[in-house]
């Protein structure tokens, strides 16, 4: 029924000699698309679910709309956001870049040498 998608495994470097850790482009990928969640003026990723609903549905599924390539600890991720009306692109996406770089780095150790971002899309809030 459902297609399976296979994910990539690398080996993350520690300084203690007590075993291997290991992470998948998945879990990479789900570390970035929560990073830029977080920055004011993202709307939702693109082809994923907004705040509210991801939520109800886990996080797995902010994980769409990004794209993660690790080749010998060295991530290159691309984004496609949908972006909030009144928002500065530029602003904003500097600081979502800069949100997924360190986010990514802090939490596996891996560099990360770009963090593409497509605008896919402008929200209006309907409250306006």
């Amino acid at each position: 029924m459902g297609k399976e998608v296979k994910s990539n495994t690398y080996t993350i470097p520690t300084e203690n000699q007590l075993g291997e850790v290991k992470v998948t482009d998945e879990v990479v990928a789900m570390i970035a698309g929560i990073a830029a969640m977080e920055v004011e003026g993202v709307a939702s990723m693109a082809g994923s679910t907004t705040r509210e609903i991801m939520g109800k549905f886990g996080v797995r599924s902010v994980s769409r709309g990004v794209k993660v390539d690790i080749l010998e600890q060295i991530v290159t991720v691309s984004l496609a956001l949908n972006l909030k009306y009144g928002y500065s692109v530029k602003a904003t996406t500097g600081k979502v870049q800069e949100k997924v770089k360190t986010a990514i780095e802090n939490m596996t150790g891996l560099t990360v040498a770009d963090v593409n971002i497509r605008i896919a899309g402008v929200t209006v809030s309907e409250e306006a």
